[in-house]
């Protein structure tokens, strides 16, 4: 069986490598493809496999790592047969969807394919799954191969497999691949001038930045992109270029949190007469070609997630730009002419930056791949095909957290609740949000607040969420549109049965509980301080309007783990904390001694992680409790707390004497030695008193010697005498000390003595 008469292509590098690559999947179900950008392998070969034999009419599935990506990769392809998207070529991605029964080229984003697959792991009505741009590594890149290997090897040998990439080592992915030929395509590039313009110390990227613009502007033809770590620097720098461009000059920001028509507007050309300054992420690196650009300003920076198992936290960090990723952005000014590359560093410095960027299955968060790869039947991630393995300390934080969730067993296995959680197709502490909520009936309240949280821009960037919430829900732009109605399929997902509009406000507190639980925060006396249920210490900007509040749950921060900025976060009540942790919180009592009355009180806490959410002090114990209370305050302040009296002292003193002269049996009644036997020799003869000074001496007594053997109790007078009786008839104390004991005696006291003076023989 033949497919269809493949479209006329145009003529691209990529299409000298076609026969091999065409080859390769006929005799074959995997192959690599290496070709640098601009080579048109993102465009024309789906295109080009359409005829092939082995499709049967099933769909090719093409996987971008970013929606901008996809989006731009369909309508050059539709473009390209005379289409619109949604017919031969169709796209899918979280919030949005242009597909038909016509389609036969289906473009998803990373994250898209490996809910299919989960979902019907035969994956019915597909027949070869592209990769693109591999080499970015993404969490969802490496985990939608493994399982799309997993499935190839067990269910599908049928399925073609295509790895594509610009930068990869592809040698390695083909082992992983079982040995897959590896084809090369060459790239069309025009020629690109590199110049270096060192960024002065102590300079704002923003200030450097827009000084550059202006520079290129003056002196280049084209429009410009320019490479910044994030939106904050983007709005920055186009802050500082309002109304010092020409008229002719547009500002064009792109980033992640960009409404799919704002991402299509910035890689659009100019019009005729006009150039424009794209500002822009890393987004911008790969997949996508913004015509008329021909100068490339690079920040050399990026911001990228970095997970901290000890702590739990992901946290954004900006750090320097890999060589490749450098590269890939110089190669964007000579994708349609020769251009110019601007690099905001010494050109030495390049050889110190990092080859690559760290795949992100090293630096993510991995309970969302732990619990898919539980509902895969799959316990341990690592026993998957990955190019890079997971590691151990960031699995085992991922199974620590989703058994708090109640989301998988201790063997690993997917529990009703963790079931519930994969099918809401979110972070696993919003999913486990929602299905709790649903519980009570607020799973549209949910289900908003977690779109909220993972479509950012949404209802402002401010860091209250509650009023984020409101905003929300009432923008009527096309991207708030369509968040509000993928919460309501979440609603309905968690088995929510209304469709009416959420109408409860202040939730956003009570509800975020139930995913950061461990992030619930309490004022710590400065204003805009507070301390985390997990131990850490974030802040807020004391003029903010949540620095006041005395309990927070904080969704989102930045910085380390003990400095940390809060950038999201809701006020949520104590009564609710109370309600909703039962569970986790803890009252402890604690004995309190209060060294002014030398007596002990006792102290109530109730606290739920490190933190303390009530104190308050109890009537003094009596009885055992006061017993207790007294021993473990003589355990933790020493036993000069006890009224030890001069006979107490004394008969402590010859017992020791008794211990280093005579030995065992005789008892040890050093401190340490008492202390660790409170409960033998001075606990029994307690009388139920809180206070010290309600001891009296005689319990001393009797507990020191109730230590000595009883048969050898009766022998202590005459085996260390307090006294010596002197021939003149006198009595004469016996002093014990360190050195032994000492008899004090005039020489003319003695006359008479026959025998020396002798103790214990």
């Amino acid at each position: 069986m033949t497919g269809p008469t493949p479209p006329e292509l145009p003529d691209l590098p990529v299409s000298a490598a076609m026969p091999a690559l065409r080859g390769a999947l006929e005799t074959g179900n995997a192959a690599v493809l290496v070709a640098p950008p601009g080579a048109g392998k993102t465009t024309l070969v789906p295109l080009a496999l359409l005829d092939a034999a082995w499709r049967e009419g099933k769909k090719i599935v093409l996987l971008e790592p970013r929606r901008l990506a996809a989006r731009a990769a369909a309508r050059r392809m539709a473009e390209l047969l005379g289409e619109e998207p949604g017919e031969t070529v169709g796209y899918a991605m979280r919030m949005e969807n242009r597909t038909s029964a016509r389609t036969k080229i289906l473009v998803v984003t990373e994250g898209v394919f490996s809910r299919m697959l989960l979902d019907d792991p035969e994956l019915p009505g597909i027949s070869a799954v592209l990769f693109d741009e591999f080499h970015e590594r993404s969490l969802d890149g490496d985990f939608g191969l493994a399982l799309a290997l997993d499935v190839q090897s067990a269910l599908r040998p049928d399925l073609r497999l295509l790895v594509m990439s610009a930068t990869l080592d592809g040698a390695r992915v083909a082992s992983l691949l079982g040995s897959a030929p590896v084809i090369e395509s060459e790239g069309r590039a025009f020629p690109v001038e590199l110049r270096y313009d060192e960024r002065p110390a102590g300079v704002a990227i923003e200030d450097a930045m827009a000084k550059a613009i202006r520079a290129a502007l003056a002196g280049e033809k084209g429009s410009i992109l320019a490479f910044l770590p994030g939106r904050r620097e983007i709005l920055r720098t186009a802050e500082r270029l309002e109304g010092r461009l020409g008229a002719d000059t547009a500002i064009v920001p792109l980033y992640g949190m960009l409404d799919g028509k704002a991402q299509d507007a910035a890689i659009k050309p100019a019009p005729a007469g006009r150039r424009k300054v794209v500002l822009a992420t890393s987004i911008a690196e790969t997949s996508i070609t913004i015509d008329g650009v021909r100068v490339v300003i690079d920040s050399g920076l990026s911001r990228l997630p970095r997970f901290e198992p000890a702590s739990g936290l992901t946290r954004l960090e900006t750090v320097r730009a890999s060589r490749a990723s450098a590269d890939q952005r110089s190669g964007r000014a000579g994708r349609t002419q020769p251009g110019v590359a601007i690099r905001l560093w010494r050109a030495e410095q390049t050889a110190a930056l990092p080859a690559f960027t760290p795949p992100e299955i090293l630096e993510a968060d991995l309970s969302g791949l732990t619990l898919d790869c539980a509902a895969f039947g799959v316990a341990d991630p690592a026993s998957l095909s990955f190019l890079d393995p997971p590691p151990a300390p960031a699995l085992a934080e991922a199974r620590t957290l989703l058994r708090a969730l109640d989301a998988i067993d201790d063997a690993g296995r997917l529990t009703p609740q963790g079931e519930s959680m994969r099918k809401l197709a979110l972070p696993v502490r919003l999913a486990h949000m929602v299905a709790e909520a649903a519980k009570a009936g607020h799973a549209r309240d949910a289900a908003e607040l977690a779109v909220l949280l993972t479509e950012r821009g949404l209802g402002g960037d401010g860091v209250d969420l509650e009023r984020r919430l409101s905003r929300f829900r009432g923008e009527k732009s096309p991207r708030a549109n369509a968040a509000r109605q993928l919460a309501l399929r979440l609603a309905r997902s968690a088995g929510s049965s209304s469709d009416a509009a959420p109408d409860t406000a202040g939730m956003a507190g009570a509800l975020l509980l139930h995913a950061w639980p461990d992030r619930i925060a309490k004022a710590r006396g400065t204003r805009g301080r507070f301390v985390l249920a997990n131990g850490s210490g974030a802040a807020l900007d004391a003029a903010d309007p949540l620095a006041g509040e005395p309990f927070l749950v904080v969704a989102d921060l930045t910085g380390k783990a003990q400095n940390a900025r809060i950038t999201a976060a809701a006020a949520v009540g104590e009564a609710d904390i109370r309600a909703a942790m039962g569970d986790r919180i803890v009252t402890r009592r604690q004995a309190a001694f209060d060294r002014d009355h030398r007596a002990v009180r006792m102290r109530e806490t109730v606290q739920l992680g490190a933190i303390t959410l009530s104190e308050r002090m109890l009537p003094a114990p009596s009885g055992t409790d006061a017993n207790r209370a007294i021993i473990e305050a003589l355990r933790e302040h020493g036993l000069a707390l006890l009224p030890w009296s001069k006979e107490n002292e004394s008969l402590r003193r010859r017992l020791d004497w008794l211990h280093r002269g005579l030995g065992a049996p005789w008892p040890d009644v050093s401190d340490a030695a008492l202390i660790a036997r409170l409960d033998e020799w001075l606990e029994p003869f307690l009388t139920g008193a809180a206070n010290f000074a309600a001891i009296d001496a005689s319990v001393l007594s009797a507990g020191l010697i109730s230590l000595v053997p009883h048969d050898l109790q009766r022998r202590i007078d005459t085996l260390a005498p307090t006294h010596f009786d002197a021939p003149s008839g006198s009595r004469v104390p016996v002093r014990y000390d360190e050195q032994g004991p000492v008899l004090a005696i005039r020489v003319q006291e003695l006359f008479g003595l026959d025998r020396h003076p002798s103790i214990a023989g």
